[in-house]
Parts: C-alpha cells; sequence; structure tokens
C-alpha cells in the first residue's frame, strides 16, 4: 500500500510542477505587448500552436505581416510632396 501511496504522490507532485510551469509561461506570454510577442525569430512553434488553437491570432499575424511587407506605391511625376506632421512624413496612397 506504501508503495502505491508513494507512486501516486509522485504523479501528483510531478502534474502541479508541469502545470505550474505551463501557466507561468502562459502567464508571461500574455502579458507581453502584442507588437512584441511575434517580433522574435522562433515562430515556428508558436506559429503553428496559434494557428490550431486561436486561429484568429494567427490570421491577424499573416494579416500584418502581409502589410508589413507590403511596398508604398512610387510617387508619380507631379504628384505632390509629401507633408510632415510633426516628426512623421505622411505620404498620402
Amino acid at each position: 500500500m506504501a508503495d502505491v501511496l508513494g507512486m501516486l504522490l509522485t504523479i501528483a507532485i510531478l502534474l502541479i510542477v508541469v502545470i505550474t510551469f505551463v501557466v507561468v509561461i502562459v502567464a508571461i506570454y500574455a502579458k507581453a505587448p502584442l507588437e512584441t510577442k511575434y517580433e522574435s525569430t522562433g515562430g515556428g512553434l508558436g506559429g503553428s500552436f496559434d494557428a490550431i488553437w486561436m486561429p484568429s491570432a494567427h490570421e491577424a499575424g499573416m494579416e500584418r505581416d502581409r502589410q508589413t511587407k507590403r511596398t508604398a506605391p512610387a510617387p508619380a511625376p507631379g504628384d505632390p510632396l509629401s507633408r510632415i506632421d510633426g516628426e512623421r512624413i505622411v505620404i498620402d496612397i
């Protein structure tokens, strides 16, 4: 009986450690700003996790990547120059 109780206690402790680890990782990941969540290059595993468990986040990431890679059109001759708004240069598309 003591062997079974010891084995169950060992399994319970291991489960508690694993669950605590997962909860801490999720809590740290959830508190990160959206802009910094996806900056790292190690997004392969996280991207597949988002695609399965949070499809809306995966789709939002794909759209963000698409918009980031999009280039601004070259100005045509005769177009007005861009305007400066404070510290930002505004280019009308």
